[in-house]
């Protein structure tokens, strides 16, 4: 993803899952990540059974204070309703990302993730499986040969504008945060229309190939039956 043309616009707190309206170019967008600040204040717990699973995907190296919000809210209480969602999500999309991720501890950790950080930035998280699949086909450590990184192929200037210096983009967790919410962002700027906010968010304004791809992806591999 190339540097937007509204760069800078906001500061954002990626270890806590906060957002702040700092500096925008139209309140429509300010609005939109204001509330968006709100919701990612709820975050989705890891279901108990799956507290103690590896971490394969995690960075031992980070500090405490600056693991993901989730790892942190892991003993949060969450109504059974939410858990069954989680839980009935994950069940379906599993058999789905074998072909990619063979180990099922490691599938079902990496689908519980993609459906909490989807859920933060309001998101359908069908929609970033197909992101994913499109950028990285789920390679934590691929990187692009413009310099792209990780599943969600974040650029490198992004850690500058959205995070810490230290955040790894190939760290699966944090990539997550950071593609859901600038994905969320670009939604926002285009006040949902979600065909302008793909291509922004590959840097292809203007065509409609990306966008195309990856509803085609979507409607292909992850869409559910309702």
């Amino acid at each position: 993803m190339p540097k937007p043309p509204w760069y800078p616009l906001i500061a954002f707190s990626i270890s806590s899952g906060s957002v702040s309206a700092a500096k925008f170019r139209g309140t429509s967008t300010a609005s939109a990540l204001v509330a968006f600040a709100v919701l990612s204040s709820s975050v989705l717990a890891q279901p108990p059974s799956l507290a103690a699973a590896p971490t394969p995907f995690a960075s031992s190296s980070l500090s405490p204070v600056l693991r993901p919000t989730l790892s942190e809210l892991s003993a949060t209480t969450q109504p059974p309703a939410v858990l069954w969602a989680v839980r009935q999500w994950t069940e379906d999309m599993s058999p789905r990302l074998a072909h990619h991720i063979h180990n099922e501890a490691h599938r079902r950790q990496l689908l519980i993730r993609i459906y909490q950080e989807a859920s933060i930035a309001g998101l359908p998280p069908e929609l970033v499986m197909a992101v994913i699949q499109v950028e990285s086909a789920f390679r934590a450590d691929a990187v692009s040969s413009a310099g792209a990184t990780g599943l969600m192929q974040i650029m490198p200037f992004w850690v500058a504008e959205l995070g810490l210096p230290i955040d790894d983009l190939k760290d699966p967790w944090r990539n997550l945060r950071y593609g859901c919410t600038i994905l969320a962002h670009y939604l926002a700027v285009e006040n949902g229309d979600m065909t302008r906010a793909l291509a922004r968010y590959n840097g292809s304004l203007g065509n409609t190939w990306y966008p195309e791809r990856i509803m085609h992806t979507l409607s292909k591999h992850w869409t559910r039956e309702r």
